[in-house]
Order: structure tokens, then C-alpha cells, then sequence
């Protein structure tokens, strides 16, 4: 029998005999959060989870969501700080983009037509976002695939209760590197959104659009500037038919065109102007949600088309090359919330998630008909509040694949709220698994003979508050390890070329902390701190020391100050050489950011001014090697409410 399936029966059994020798209950004071999928209060979770919330987002106006994340504590995102076209890298715990995954208002979202099965964040504009969520450890129980090292849950913004409001804004910023400054804007952001409740209807709508040129993704003397352009329409619209049934309806479009820069490589020549990626991305879904007596039923439901092409330069025939990928993905998420007493309720849910693949390129072809799996997860969760102060959340999911054999995953996180401190301990095991792609099991290089990575995670942690609550301190010790990761082989005397399952276990461990002090009511400072201990497989680009530090001054009602520094310390990269043909280490040294805001309420609750500066004291530094970061930017911009 497999071990971690015996951890897993054994562990649930344990839960079960715990939870039900406790009687005594208390009531929840519900609030959103994401370890669960249900509303419950923060203070009966086991999970330290960081929230951004929408004032958050407004502390960080003008920025992208890659470079919002990138400052909340144990998560890098390299490439925030490149140009807007440049790929991003995601790392959590020592786990990337495969491991961490992105949840969109309840659907995992997904590109199936890549290699690693990974969402490109590029795709959505921070001004379409009402709050986010970041939990993170080893989460596939609750949310699948692709939750091996965290979970980035993000709720997308919703109707106002009045019958119509709405928003435009503009944003105009310049794009420049550390070794050149223009002052005329490069940088353009603009949108209007549309909301509001009538009756029993609510619905919103937005279109929002971002245009930037002004610096090149790779690093070079005169070369030519990189453009970015993108466009997003959303959609939605809810029907409340009974007190206990709402409906809600979604739908978006989402569309990015960018120049991109050829590989660095000390041979060709990295600044190619034909180079264009286009990307558009159709979704749309139905949300139900029924309440009765002792629970809730909710289905979320979703469909996504996404197309990606590519026209490039090729060095070996002088011509421009057209590449193709398109995906279908198709997820439904039916659970059940049962509250059997005040301190007891029981979550059951199955998932189905379907995938197909088409790709054209001047090497291959791929047919949808011959790539394409479907996954059906029965999973199920429980949770036991006590009243003396002892939280459990225990559970199980069992993944159904098309293609290869069962999968068992399980969590179990016990904590305690010690009231009268008041302090918090939290301690947690969890399991998760990924599954090949499609890419990897159906291309020319596909295996059908994968099967999932896996991944577990133990942590240890607490959370407190002193001073009347006025600091607020956490911190968590981790302990992860991932096996069964897929790797790609390659053979130099018979060429064969695949995709395997590598042997060995690869351990990340760290420490991750925050604190936040609120000085008076107007003055507030945050702080955070991640050591990440990563094996020699796993290290690149990740920084071993990462730290940021944000203080908030608000002035009067109308005016808000704000300034965050961020450390990064010193990453490992790869470079490969073209003319060798071999891969060598390089060194990114580290380097820190200063940036700034103010806001101020021209009109109160109505318009809306804000300056920003970003990198300060214009630091020079690289996030990866061969590519442009972003040195001193200004951004100026309004937003009117009505």
C-alpha cells in the first residue's frame, strides 16, 4: 500500500475519533477565506492566510497584480519588475508555476495547452480585482491539481447594492530603465466599469485597456522598444429567484498582443522586431448557490477557450516561423456545506475537469481528437470547532484520471486559539499531487507512462496579538518535499528526446513571518520576512532572503501617504550558450526597491488623484539574466466614481 495513502486513512480516522469525543460548540463569525471554500472566521482557521484586501489594492494603485504579490511575505514573482510583456515566474516555497495555482471567483484557471499547465497572470488587470487570497502549503484536498505549494485565490469585483454606480479611470506613466529617463508617458492604463442592484437583478461590466512601450525586454544598446498591449472586458450579472437560490452568470474576454525579444545566448542577436505573441482568452460560467436550513450548495461552473500565437524569426531560414496553441478547459466544482452541530459541519464536493489541446507549429502538429483527459475528484473536508479553543480541518480527495492511475491526497490541520492571550498555534500536514499536461503526455516528446509529481508539506506556526491588538505577529515554520517530478530527458548519441518521471525527493524548508503595528489610527507600519532553504535542483531564481517593509500615513480623510521598500537577495540563474552549446551558473546580485504614493480625495467619495514613484533611488539590478528591469518611474492618474 502506498505510504501516503496509509498517512492519509490514518490521519482521517484520528480526526474523526478527536472531533466527535468534544460537545461543547460555539458559533462562527463568518468571514471569506480560502481553506475551507466556505465563509468562516479567520480566527478559527489553522492556516496563516494572507489577504490583500480592496484597500490594499488601493494602497497599490497603478500596479500590476504580479508586482502586488510580489510583496506579500514567502512569494516571489520574477518578472514583475520587466517589462509588461516579459514572462512571469511565480515561486512559493520553493515550488513554480506548475505547483502554485491560480483560483479566478472559485474556478482553477489553467492554460492547457502549455507545457506545465500554468495560468499567465499577464491575462488580468489588477483593476478588474476586489480582493486576494494567498494560502500556502500543499491544498490539493480542496482545490486539485496543481495545489502543491500554494493556492492564490482571487475574487474578481462585484455589484453595488444601489441601483447604479460606476467608475473611469486613467493612469499615464513613463517606462524607463535605470541608465535612461524620458519624462513623456510610455506607459497607458485606462477603463470604465458599469454596476449596480435592481430588484432581484445585480450586474457588472467593465472594459478596461493597457498600452506600453518605451523599454526593450532584452538588455542591449539601442534596441528596438518591446510594446505591450492588452484589453479586458468582464461581465456578470446574478438573479436572486427564492430567499435560497442565487444565480450568477460570468463572462470575459481577454486579449494581450506583445513584442518579445529572442533568447540570450551570446550567438544571435536577442533584438528581433518581427517577434509578436497574441494571446486571447474567452471565458464564461453559471455560479448557483442554494441555502437551506443547516447549509449551503454551491456549483461553480466554468468554460475557457485560450488561443496563443506566436510569429518569429528564424536565424537558420531567415524567415518568420507561426506557432498555434489552443486549449479548452472545462470545470465543474459541486459541494456541499452541512452544518451537523454549531461546532461541526461537513464539506463534500466532487470536481470534474476536462482538457483538450490543439497546436500548429512548423515542427508538429497536435490534434484535439488525440490530447485531451478529464478528472473526476470526489473530495471531502471537515471541520470541529470547540469551544474551550481546539480547531480541526481534516479531509481526503480521491483523483480520478483518465490516463493513469488513482490518486490520494489528504490534509490535517489542527490549531489552538488560546483566548485569553491571545495567541494562536497552528500545525498542519498536507498532501498534493500534479498532473502531467497534456503537452507532456501527448506531444512528440510525450510519455503516456507519467504519472503525477507529488508533493507534501508539514508547518508549524503561530499568530499573536499585544498592546489592545494594536501588533499583530506571525510566523511559520515549513517543511516540503516533492517526488515523482517530471523532467525531460535527452540522450546526445541517439537524440531520443522525453518527457519521465524523475527519481528522488527534493526538501525546501523555511520561515516566514509578519508583523503589523498600528502606531495611532492614521499611522500604520507592516512588515514581512521569508527564509526559503532551497536544494541545488530547485535554485533558480529564487532568493534565500526576501523582506518588505510598507508605512501608511493617513493624513486626513482625503489624503493617504504610502511607502514600501523591498529586499531580494542574491538568485542563482542559467545561461545557456548558444556557440557551446552548455549551460553555466550565473550569480543576480541582490538589490532593493523604494516606492511611493500619495492620494488625495479631490471630490470626497467621488474623484480621486494619486502620484506614484517607483524605484526611488533608480537601483540597477537584474531579475533574470539578459533582461531589462525597470529603473525610476513616475505615474500620474484619476479615477472618478459616480
Amino acid at each position: 500500500m502506498n505510504q501516503k495513502f496509509r498517512y492519509c486513512t490514518a490521519i482521517v480516522a484520528l480526526w474523526g475519533t478527536c472531533a466527535m469525543a468534544q460537545q461543547d460548540t460555539i458559533s462562527l463569525k463568518e468571514v471569506v477565506i480560502s481553506d475551507t471554500k466556505f465563509e468562516q472566521s479567520k480566527e478559527k482557521s489553522g492556516k496563516i492566510i494572507e489577504k490583500i484586501s480592496a484597500k490594499d489594492l488601493e494602497r497599490n494603485t497603478g500596479q500590476s497584480v504580479a508586482t502586488i504579490l510580489s510583496q506579500a511575505v514567502g512569494l516571489e514573482v520574477n518578472g514583475n519588475q520587466s517589462a509588461n510583456g516579459k514572462n512571469l515566474s511565480y515561486f512559493i516555497r520553493g515550488g513554480r508555476n506548475r505547483q502554485v495555482l491560480i483560483v479566478i471567483d472559485g474556478i482553477p484557471m489553467t492554460d492547457a495547452s502549455g507545457i506545465n499547465f500554468e495560468y499567465d497572470l499577464r491575462l488580468l488587470p489588477a483593476e478588474q480585482v476586489e480582493s486576494i487570497e494567498i494560502m500556502k502549503g500543499a491544498a490539493s484536498t480542496l482545490y486539485g491539481t496543481g495545489a502543491a505549494s500554494g493556492v492564490i485565490n482571487i475574487t474578481l469585483k462585484k455589484a453595488a447594492k444601489k441601483e447604479i454606480a460606476g467608475n473611469a479611470y486613467m493612469h499615464l506613466g513613463t517606462q524607463n530603465t535605470s541608465e535612461n529617463f524620458r519624462g513623456n508617458p510610455q506607459d497607458f492604463n485606462q477603463g470604465i466599469g458599469l454596476n449596480g442592484t435592481v430588484d432581484k437583478i445585480d450586474y457588472y461590466a467593465s472594459l478596461n485597456s493597457t498600452e506600453t512601450k518605451g523599454i526593450s525586454q532584452a538588455t542591449g544598446e539601442n534596441f528596438e522598444e518591446d510594446r505591450f498591449s492588452r484589453v479586458n472586458a468582464l461581465a456578470k450579472i446574478g438573479f436572486q429567484a427564492t430567499s435560497k437560490l442565487k444565480l450568477d452568470f460570468f463572462g470575459n474576454y481577454d486579449r494581450m498582443k506583445t513584442d518579445y525579444d529572442g533568447p540570450f545566448d551570446n550567438v544571435n542577436n536577442p533584438d528581433v522586431l518581427e517577434n509578436i505573441s497574441l494571446s486571447e482568452q474567452f471565458r464564461f460560467g453559471f455560479n448557483p448557490k442554494y441555502k437551506y436550513k443547516k447549509g449551503v450548495f454551491i456549483l461553480n461552473s466554468g468554460f475557457t477557450l485560450l488561443e496563443r500565437s506566436y510569429d518569429e524569426f528564424s536565424s537558420f531560414s531567415g524567415a518568420i516561423d507561426h506557432y498555434v496553441y489552443t486549449s479548452r478547459s472545462v470545470s465543474v466544482d459541486a459541494m456541499n456545506k452541512y452544518n451537523f452541530h454549531k461546532n461541526f459541519f461537513l464539506i463534500v464536493g466532487t470536481q470534474f475537469q476536462f482538457h483538450d489541446m490543439k497546436t500548429q507549429t512548423p515542427f508538429d502538429e497536435i490534434n484535439r481528437e488525440n490530447a485531451k483527459f478529464n478528472l473526476v475528484d470526489p473530495y471531502v473536508t471537515a471541520v470541529f470547532n470547540s469551544k474551550f479553543g481546539l480547531h480541526i480541518n481534516a479531509g481526503a480527495r480521491l483523483n480520478l484520471h483518465s490516463v493513469y492511475d488513482n490518486q490520494l491526497v489528504c490534509n490535517v490541520n489542527p490549531s489552538y486559539h488560546f483566548k485569553e492571550l491571545p495567541l494562536k498555534i497552528i500545525t498542519s500536514y498536507s498532501t498534493a499531487y500534479i498532473t502531467p499536461s497534456l503537452y507532456q503526455l501527448y506531444s512528440p516528446f510525450g510519455n503516456l507512462d507519467l504519472t503525477p509529481e507529488e508533493n507534501a508539506t508539514a508547518e508549524v506556526g503561530f499568530e499573536a496579538a499585544f498592546w489592545k491588538k494594536k501588533i499583530t505577529l506571525n510566523a511559520v515554520g515549513f517543511y516540503r518535499e516533492e517526488s515523482n517530478s517530471i523532467g525531460f530527458f535527452f540522450d546526445p548519441e541517439t537524440f531520443d528526446s522525453y518527457y519521465v518521471n524523475i527519481e528522488g525527493e527534493n526538501r525546501v524548508r523555511g520561515v516566514e513571518t509578519t508583523i503589523n503595528y498600528n502606531i495611532t489610527t492614521k499611522l500604520r507600519v507592516t512588515g514581512n520576512y521569508s527564509f526559503t532553504d532551497i536544494p541545488e535542483e530547485l535554485n533558480r531564481l529564487i532568493p534565500k532572503h526576501k523582506g518588505n517593509v510598507a508605512l501608511d500615513f493617513n493624513a486626513n480623510e482625503r489624503t493617504l501617504f504610502s511607502m514600501n521598500y523591498q529586499y531580494v537577495d542574491g538568485r542563482r540563474d542559467a545561461f545557456f550558450d548558444g556557440g557551446t552549446f552548455a549551460t553555466t551558473d550565473v550569480f543576480l546580485g541582490s538589490y532593493q526597491l523604494l516606492n511611493g504614493l500619495v492620494k488625495y480625495d479631490v471630490l470626497k467619495n467621488r474623484m480621486t488623484l494619486f502620484g506614484s514613484v517607483i524605484n526611488i533611488l533608480n537601483e540597477e539590478f537584474e531579475e533574470t539574466i539578459g533582461y531589462n528591469t525597470r529603473g525610476r518611474n513616475v505615474k500620474l492618474g484619476f479615477t472618478f466614481l459616480f
